[in-house]
């Protein structure tokens, strides 16, 4: 498996592809990652066409074991973010 792409290799990426140069491309980035913190956050979802949706979903309150004492503990109810991957980008992967 190889090192995922870290945010200066997607930047380069990005503006390659825009066609401008990577202040914009970066400027782009932070704004799209701005708007899906923004709308998950508030309970919302965002579906990115060909790639999938994310959106926020509750967990119930539960009982977990602590793997270093094997202790059962009570967790609260929280929030976990979730994405679905969309078909194109599964078939894609699986050609």
């Amino acid at each position: 498996m190889t090192k995922p792409m870290t945010k200066t290799q997607l930047v380069a990426a990005l503006a390659e592809e825009m066609g401008t140069d990577k202040k914009v491309a970066s400027s782009a980035l932070d704004a799209i990652t701005g708007l899906i913190t923004r709308e998950v956050s508030g309970g919302g979802a965002v579906t990115l066409p060909g790639v999938g949706k994310i959106y926020c979903r509750e967990r119930p309150a539960r009982t977990v074991r602590n793997p270093a004492t094997g202790e059962m503990i009570e967790k609260d109810a929280d929030k976990v973010v979730k994405m679905t991957i969309a078909k194109p980008l599964k078939d894609s992967v699986n050609a």
